[in-house]
């Protein structure tokens, strides 16, 4: 089993930042990609970005250049830094991690931008 932690979200203005953290626990030795989802209301849930223990990482090109996904692996902990908000960011962010042929999920942790 993987436990998956959230934390970071809350309210921002347009333009403005957060970073949220996830920090797995538990059966974390096989770990290799942990990932960053959202679901805004009324959509399906997308990805975001994921990054490998050896630090490569994937963004989703509308993403690129104002999300930055980083990881610390002896804290175990996956970083979304999100900068220049925009309304369009606003959804319930979920840390994923797949290993052990199975997909855990963070509780996630809501982002919300006001204009």
């Amino acid at each position: 089993q993987v436990h998956l932690v959230e934390s970071g979200g809350g309210l921002v203005q347009a333009g403005g930042s957060l970073r949220l953290s996830c920090t797995a626990s538990g059966s974390i030795f096989r770990i290799n990609t942990m990932g960053w989802y959202r679901q805004a209301p009324g959509k399906q849930r997308e990805l975001v970005a994921t990054i490998t223990r050896g630090g490569r990482t994937n963004l989703v090109d509308s993403m690129k250049g104002r999300f930055t996904i980083s990881r610390d692996n002896a804290e175990n902990t996956v970083y979304l830094q999100m900068n220049s908000l925009s309304t369009e960011a606003t959804a319930v962010y979920y840390c994923h991690v797949p290993t052990y042929g199975k997909n855990y999920w963070g509780q996630g942790t809501q982002v919300t931008v006001s204009e």
